[in-house]
């Protein structure tokens, strides 16, 4: 007879999945744990999402998540946003009070999921108090991103990797979001593969569909014969935007007619009055727009509310993923359910989702000849682009939520029928 689940202690400590997408530290992860929650409360598992307060005035309790989920923000440390190396010195603090609030509330969680590193060093300690399992998932992973990281700003620290290495270690399950993830987890921090699941991320196909695209376009101002690229994701060295300009801009050098109808649109970071910006990537990438002289072509319309983002996706022509790494790549996943064909880095995920010549195709990153090529191929053949974009439709579906939710769940019941005490914590620690 399976074990019931019927709470679960879902943990996002750096971020709330209720953030508005686009900053600083909000991507994927937050659509991925928000979406997640909302399906297992449409179960009716109850689930309680702890973050960290960043803000005095949100309510500590938010009923946001619909059904059976609730988004419970904790004091710890300064309630304001700090830097995540910064959150590592509050973790005792926020384990502690997420233990308080359960007792308080006399709650009993099943299981414990936690998303990124710093989760994870929470994870265990209420894995200690409560004597329920916890599973894992990291979303990114410190040494890949050193891997393709070019500036020392860019790179993990080495707190960062020691603590994924314990993590990976201690957790009683690991999520792994493509088998590329996998191996990563096997070879760079010597994971057990037997303990390794492979569950992609979900897409909402309810809300993520194809929609008509004359009233989309009109809906965001986008020009009926505009040629509209579109980039979705946070302003940072690794999502490759400065490869993109410079693929426009020898698009421009190499088909100056194309200035009169060729768009750009980056979503993502945070412009204030007059385009003032704190985030050095975006400072760096607004001159870089201008040294090319595409000042004309690019706009970035900072944050968008996910509501928002169907028009966006259904507007384009392309959708672009240049990233240096992805560990999966939600965004693409998004567009193609949207029906619109995605030009992706063939890297970590976005080599495993964006499927070549069917939904879209792979460049080599930071290869923006390449990348200019493909986006002249798809803007000269409008057959070709409805043909990936229908079949990029078909093929999201098997990524809808409900299927992904079944497979995390049956992890969860996995976990559930052996003893709590996990082996794993007499097994010695480090890569491979």
């Amino acid at each position: 007879m399976r074990a019931p689940i019927q709470r679960v202690a879902m943990l996002s400590v750096h971020t709330c999945p209720l953030a508005t997408l686009g900053g600083k530290e909000t991507g994927g992860m937050n659509v991925y744990v928000r979406d997640l929650s909302r399906e297992l409360g449409r179960r009716g598992i109850h689930v309680d999402v702890f973050t960290r307060s960043q803000d005095p005035t949100v309510p500590y309790i938010s009923q946001a998540l619909g059904p059976n989920g609730r988004v419970i923000h904790i004091p710890a440390g300064p309630e304001a946003p700090i830097h995540k190396e910064a959150i590592y010195a509050h973790l005792p603090e926020f384990t502690w009070r997420v233990a308080d609030f359960a007792a308080r509330q006399g709650l009993r969680y099943d299981i414990i999921h936690s998303h990124y590193w710093l989760s994870g060093c929470v994870a265990q300690q209420l894995r200690e108090v409560w004597h329920v399992p916890f599973i894992q998932m990291f979303h990114t992973l410190g040494h890949m991103k050193n891997r393709v990281a070019l500036r020392p700003e860019e790179y993990e620290s080495d707190l960062r990797i020691a603590v994924e290495t314990d993590v990976v270690c201690q957790a009683d399950a690991l999520i792994a979001a493509t088998p590329a993830e996998k191996a990563q987890l096997m070879w760079l921090y010597g994971a057990d593969p037997e303990r390794i699941a492979i569950i992609p991320p979900g897409v909402d196909v309810t809300h993520f569909r194809p929609l008509p695209r004359a009233e989309a376009r009109a809906r965001i101002g986008v020009l009926p014969e505009d040629a509209m690229l579109l980039f979705v994701g946070r302003i940072d060295p690794l999502k490759g935007i400065d490869t993109l300009l410079q693929a426009v801009a020898r698009i421009m050098g190499q088909s100056p007619d194309r200035r009169l109808r060729l768009c750009l649109v980056i979503i993502g970071g945070n412009l204030g009055p007059g385009g003032v910006t704190e985030n050095e990537e975006m400072t760096r990438l607004l001159a870089l727009r201008q040294e090319l002289g595409i000042g004309d072509v690019v706009t970035f319309l900072g944050a968008k509310d996910q509501d928002t983002l169907p028009d966006y996706y259904t507007a384009a022509d392309i959708v672009i993923v240049p990233s240096h790494y992805e560990s999966f790549g939600l965004v693409a996943l998004e567009a193609m359910a949207c029906g619109t064909p995605v030009i992706a880095s063939e890297v970590g995920g976005l080599a495993y989702l964006v499927k070549n010549g069917q939904t879209g195709f792979h460049v080599p990153y930071r290869d923006p000849q390449a990348l200019a090529d493909k986006i002249v191929l798809l803007l000269s053949d409008p057959e070709l682009r409805q043909r990936l974009g229908r079949q990029a439709v078909a093929y999201a579906q098997s990524y809808a939520w409900p299927h992904i939710a079944d497979q995390i769940v049956e992890v969860y019941r996995r976990l559930l029928a052996v003893p709590v005490a996990s082996p794993l914590l007499s097994e010695p620690c480090g890569a491979a």
